[in-house]
């Protein structure tokens, strides 16, 4: 379905109500489509994320570091004057 802004804005609870029950709702301003509305489920499913990560889950899916070399060289740094 699609929708002028205007009425998209007069009627917001109707149309978030037919983008869960019917599916995405088209929003146009002056002819032209502008905006899609869709239910927040299949949001995250488009975008590849069916839930947020917590910050545990953030962090724990992190790259593995222990391949990276990360040993300082044991040598004395040059001297220099000032």
């Amino acid at each position: 379905m699609s929708w002028q802004l205007q009425e998209a804005k007069q009627r917001f609870s109707e149309l978030v109500r037919r983008a869960r029950t019917e599916g995405p709702q088209v929003v146009t301003r002056h002819g032209e489509e502008v905006v899609v509305v869709v239910p927040a489920e299949e949001y995250r499913r488009m975008i590849g994320r069916e839930q947020k990560m917590d910050f545990k889950e953030f962090l724990m899916s992190a790259p593995d570091l222990s391949v990276l070399d990360l040993e300082r060289p044991k040598e004395t740094p040059r001297d220099i004057e000032l």
